[in-house]
């Protein structure tokens, strides 16, 4: 056990707070719906970039390379200016929705190096120009450019050229949950000596504006020795903490309180409001700052002059101890040989948490992409506070009537109060949770901190996030729209991995989670399936641009369209709640009565695809061997949308093996699944045979049997039609000179492969699903293969790639997929990472080419990142890939099924020395 595991255990038992501080801040509050009190809902413009240096947030504060407590009540970030920029650099920059060609982007260059799960030791790198930052520039030429074009990127403004600018790091390092070390170095990357002003600031939230008579905290500037300055900070809550900063240096208050002047040309109720620190560096308003030092917000003035590629480092810390009432040996440690020492542990540490878990297979590089995957997932969380009752009423008050709040979002969701640390997509684009992202996290997450992983699936679960009537909330801008159904998959693979781990799972966690999912469960099968035939509707399901039409509205023909993709996710969503049901039961046989419920809900689900006979009202085209949406018209007419897209293959996923032990522990629920089949045999004619016996007499449950997985992997593994170089594509490439276009009223909706950026507006345009390449649903993928692997064996082999004359079994084709995958990050033969697509700086600079970015989405031909450039989110599952595969062997991937979420029977305590795991019978 490392010294981060044995923290992880304390913080696990309550007995030290280890997460109280994190990196909890967001990247971007303002143009959040949460500060959106406009008419329209346009919370992009009603909030901006220009204002959030002047103007007091309602519900978080965002920052650069900064932390919070886990309330984020007080914070700290830093903040610069290079003598030449109109603004200080407080906060990221970025496009609005309106403003980028492709949707909102973040334009900076900033990298989550590392992290341990307790934020014991954390990483962070800011790439500041010491040219002024090209605001208008960035601004004007993307909104010029049209979805054709390449975005317009910070690069390209050429403020980098010569390498003019700095590299600034900074790392935190907790002594202990409430002494964090703060170490911030500069570089000079350029052949010139540069100034820089570091300005390290601390403030509070300001949550006195919205509770009157509340006790407001304070920052004062307190007594202190010679060389170093402190700031003391007092909180009804949080008590007294002090800001210690080494050398003696200037300290500048104000408050977090808005700029009323600036912003609406009324009178501030201060002189020393938000921006004033800002005014007081780019200004030199002298008279903007409190000479009395004290206010909400702080900031210790740091000037630095750093000779041409030279460094300086500056040292802070955080703590509740105040040295100044003890011995003068105690102030030295502040910043003396004790610091360094505990910098230098921490960073050891870290090391050898990694190293623990990191694949020995795991060659130098792989083993980077790895670490910082998971490290930016770390540094992904965020503290969320929304009360929807609360903000409903705040926005009807100022729209004036109630009235005009008739249509405002989200008012279905009263009930929820959101105040908690969640992982975030991207703290810059997606600072905001969404359902089905949290459960990819919690997969990766697992593999580093599998107690905090459980949490994000309990969050989803409680009845302050989920709706009464079982619906998970989807994402900030429409809890009420429809997010694929995988929670309850993640929550059985994360369950399986802490029993694997732990030698016993959680049956609490999974038991409570396994009755809030069938809450969900029921919403979807009452209110997805209009029909009552088992065929399910359920909007764009996160595949955004992926159709003809936009999904979420309605259709320009009218009608209704029953989705193969929404059909897949509930065979899926059914096979992981009977394979919950199948694990509760084992440890209590109250809930062998409910392994019927899903057996009976998977049979209807996957029959409903392709019924018996030959009917042109289902998905499964048995002439193209691929399923289709349905558009089902008002006259009752039905006809396919033969688009190839992830929509097709996503039947594949919902593959789930049954070991025969369950066959035999459970007679009872065996004996209702035969009579069902008996009563219904037309039910299981086009789908997997469930009574026919695979490798160790496994059952499959599948949408697919033999012949049309054949079909299907033939389409998906053929290199000019699915299968990249980096993965699965979203839409096959045939689709590039064979567009599928459908005419209706006159009017062309056209789907064409894109294998970049989006060339439509749909959902904001900022994501696009027809062409490139996403992780998420690749996973998937190869789960459906292990799982299928698992049941027909080493004898089962197709062509891979399609025409190539390779024959693989389908774990070897799971392999391939996962080093495809992988290879997006790691660097190829020639040193270059195709993630960085043709960034010189990126692919050769030794200060850029091994700092990695996990992007949204990749290129569907090479590979390059696109979109949000910070999702470490779903695409830090590139670092669980390169865990999964490399720790274990195909023998135990057989047995042990870590990942498809087959895990094997524990001996009872009579039974023996454990199984090793290629001894080990398998169950789920």
């Amino acid at each position: 056990m490392t010294e981060e595991h044995g923290r992880l255990e304390a913080a696990r038992k309550d007995t030290v707070v280890w997460r109280r501080w994190g990196p909890y801040l967001s990247e971007r509050q303002w143009g959040t719906v949460r500060e959106d009190y406009s008419e329209n809902g346009n919370a992009w413009d009603y909030f901006t970039h220009d204002q959030a240096r002047s103007r007091a947030y309602r519900w978080g504060e965002d920052g650069l390379g900064g932390i919070s407590d886990d309330k984020q009540r007080l914070c700290f970030a830093l903040a610069f200016w290079n003598g030449r920029d109109s603004i200080l650099k407080e906060r990221l920059f970025g496009l609005t929705n309106s403003e980028g060609n492709h949707g909102e982007d973040v334009k900076e260059y900033y990298f989550y190096l590392d992290s341990t799960p307790t934020h014991s030791y954390m990483k962070y790198l800011y790439k500041y120009p010491q040219a002024a930052y090209p605001y208008e520039d960035l601004v004007k030429t993307n909104r010029a450019r049209t979805r054709e074009e390449q975005e317009y990127e910070l690069l390209d403004t050429g403020v980098f050229d010569q390498d003019r600018y700095f590299d600034i790091f900074v790392e935190y390092a907790k002594a202990s949950p409430e002494d964090i070390l703060i170490a911030v170095t500069a570089h000079n990357r350029g052949k010139e000596a540069a100034s820089l002003h570091l300005l390290p600031t601390l403030w509070f939230r300001n949550t006195w504006h919205h509770a009157p008579g509340q006790d407001k905290p304070s920052l004062s500037q307190g007594l202190e020795p010679k060389g170093m300055a402190v700031i003391t900070a007092e909180h009804p809550e949080l008590g007294r903490r002090y800001l210690w900063c080494e050398g003696d240096i200037p300290l500048l208050f104000t408050e977090n309180d808005t700029n009323t002047e600036r912003l609406f040309n009324q009178p501030n109720a201060s002189p020393y409001v938000k921006d004033g620190i800002n005014q007081y560096v780019v200004q030199g308003r002298q008279q903007a700052v409190n000479p009395m030092r004290t206010g909400t917000k702080a900031a210790a003035h740091y000037r630095l002059t750093i000779p041409g590629g030279e460094s300086q480092t500056i040292r802070l810390r955080l703590t509740m101890s105040a040295p100044l009432e003890e011995s003068s040996d105690a102030r030295k440690d502040l910043f003396g040989n004790a610091f360094d020492r505990v910098i230098s542990e921490r960073r050891r540490e870290a090391d050898e948490f990694y190293a623990s878990i990191t694949p020995p297979t795991a060659g130098e590089d792989a083993a980077r992409v790895m670490r910082q995957a998971l490290a930016g997932m770390l540094w992904s969380k965020q503290y969320y506070y929304f009360d929807l009752d609360q903000w409903i009423k705040e926005h009807e008050a100022n729209a004036g009537a109630a009235v005009k709040a008739l249509h405002l979002r989200n008012r279905q969701w009263i009930h929820m109060v959101n105040d908690d640390v969640i992982s975030m997509p991207d703290k810059w684009e997606y600072p905001w949770y969404a359902a089905w992202d949290l459960a990819f996290h919690t997969v990766a997450l697992a593999i580093v901190d599998v107690d905090f992983a459980k949490r994000q699936l309990e969050l989803m679960l409680h009845e302050v996030y989920l709706h009464p009537n079982g619906q998970i909330p989807a994402y900030e801008w429409n809890f009420g729209d429809v997010n694929p159904p995988v929670h309850a998959w993640a929550t059985m693979f994360v369950y399986t991995l802490e029993k694997q781990r732990r030698g016993e799972g959680d049956i609490a966690f999974l038991k409570e989670a396994f009755q809030k999912l069938l809450l969900n469960f029921t919403w979807w099968v009452n209110r997805k399936d209009p029909s009552g035939r088992n065929v399910f509707e359920g909007g764009f399901l996160g595949l955004d641009n992926i159709g003809v039409f936009d999904r979420s509205a309605p259709l320009p023909t009218g009608g209704s369209l029953e989705q193969a993709d929404g059909t897949a996710w509930m065979a899926l969503f059914s096979q992981n709640m009977l394979q919950i049901t199948l694990e509760l039961a084992s440890h209590d046989p109250v809930y062998e009565g409910m392994i019927g419920k899903f057996v009976e809900h998977f049979f209807r689900i996957a029959s409903s695809m392709d019924r018996v006979g030959d009917n042109q009202d289902e998905m499964w085209d048995e002439e193209d061997g691929f399923f289709y949406d349905l558009l089902r018209l008002p006259d009752g007419d039905a006809m396919r949308l033969k688009v190839r897209s992830l929509v097709g293959l996503l039947p594949l996923c919902a593959t789930t093996i049954i070991p025969d032990e369950c066959i035999v522990r459970f007679p009872n629920a065996t004996a209702y699944a035969r009579r069902f089949v008996s009563r219904n045999a037309q039910l299981t004619k086009t789908i997997a045979p469930p009574d026919k016996r695979g490798v160790k007499d496994r059952r499959l449950l599948a949408i697919l049997n033999e012949t049309k997985l054949r079909r299907v992997l033939t389409r998906m593994l053929d290199e000019d039609r699915f299968l990249s170089p980096y993965g699965i594509r979203s839409l096959s490439r045939h689709h590039l000179e064979h567009p599928f276009i459908f005419q209706v009223h006159g009017e062309e909706y056209r789907v064409q492969y894109l294998p970049a950026e989006s060339n439509t507006g749909m959902f904001g345009g900022n994501s696009n699903w027809r062409g490139p390449i996403w992780m998420p649903v690749n996973l998937l993928i190869i789960r459906a293969l292990l799982m299928s692997h698992l049941f027909y064996g080493d004898d089962f082999k197709v062509e891979c790639p399609t025409g190539s004359g390779k024959q693989m079994n389908l774990f070897e084709v799971a392999c391939e997929l996962a080093k495809r995958l992988t290879a997006i990050f790691l660097r190829d033969t020639q040193g270059r990472r195709p993630v960085y697509g043709g960034s010189k700086a990126f692919q050769t600079d030794p200060h850029w080419r091994d700092h990695v970015l996990f992007y949204e989405y990749f290129h569907g031909d090479n590979g390059a990142g696109l979109g949000a450039s910070h999702q470490t989110g779903w695409s830090g599952l590139a670092g669980a890939l390169i865990f999964m595969f490399g720790h274990l062997s195909e023998r135990e991937w057989l047995e042990n099924g870590l990942v498809v979420g087959v895990t094997r029977k524990e001996p009872e305590p009579s039974a023996g020395p454990v199984p090793s795991p290629t001894q080990a019978k398998v169950t789920t």
